[in-house]
């Protein structure tokens, strides 16, 4: 009888014991409910990306974090409040504190590849920080090559239109995007080929036959015997 109470009382306090270990190791998990943050943000090469972390009332007055690392235990900060809502800025990130809207935001600027790592944002309380993770993740840049051949080849195969008195010139071999001109072409008038064609078929026979009636006339004369 006395073995068996007393190994109900060895199962009551293994029980106990067990229990007060789970409680304490939830309420180290840095993960904590009072603040809370998105789990992954993205953000591209040389751009720049906003981490919005909200908290719970009665954290407004608290200085606010941001750090880098995946082991919560030895998380370097990378920067904090003065425990107001001043923003304050070091290097490529700065971080402000919203009371009002028990908030505060970390921007990260001219963003690199290295950066893609896993952060925190928390707020330093006695004990224990609270935190939240945020996995960032940084893409390659998009490369401007295939923008840059295709702008060329828009620029080199459009011609510029030419005002209206630059409408009879013509484009000539040579540089591309220079217009070069050639004499413009005079077209003579009608009336004039009429004439022309008179001169040359019916003026200049009747002169011929003219000259050829003098020519005659004066001819000298033989004298009989």
């Amino acid at each position: 009888k006395w073995d068996d109470l007393r190994k109900l009382l060895l199962l009551c306090v293994s029980v106990c014991v067990s229990s007060r270990s789970a409680v304490v190791l939830l309420w180290d998990f840095p993960g904590s409910s009072a603040i809370s943050g998105p789990r992954a943000v993205r953000g591209v090469e040389r751009g720049s990306l906003t981490v919005r972390c909200r908290y719970d009332p009665g954290y407004e007055h608290y200085v606010k974090w941001w750090c880098r690392g995946a082991a919560w235990e030895n998380c370097p900060f990378v920067i904090k409040t003065t425990g107001s809502e001043k923003e304050v800025k070091k290097g490529r990130v700065s971080i402000r504190d919203n009371w009002k809207d028990r908030s505060f935001t970390v921007t990260m600027e001219e963003l690199r590849l290295d950066d893609s790592d896993t952060y925190w944002c928390g707020i330093e309380i006695p004990g224990p920080d609270l935190g939240n993770p945020v996995e960032v993740t940084i893409d390659p840049a998009p490369t401007v090559l295939i923008s840059t051949l295709a702008t060329s080849n828009a620029n080199m195969f459009t011609a510029p239109v030419a005002p209206k008195e630059n409408q009879g010139q013509l484009w000539e071999e040579g540089t591309w995007g220079h217009l070069t001109s050639c004499p413009r072409v005079l077209h003579r008038p009608l009336l004039g080929s009429v004439h022309f064609l008179l001169l040359v078929f019916l003026k200049v026979p009747l002169l011929l036959g003219m000259l050829g009636a003098v020519l005659w006339v004066n001819r000298p004369l033989r004298s009989s015997g």
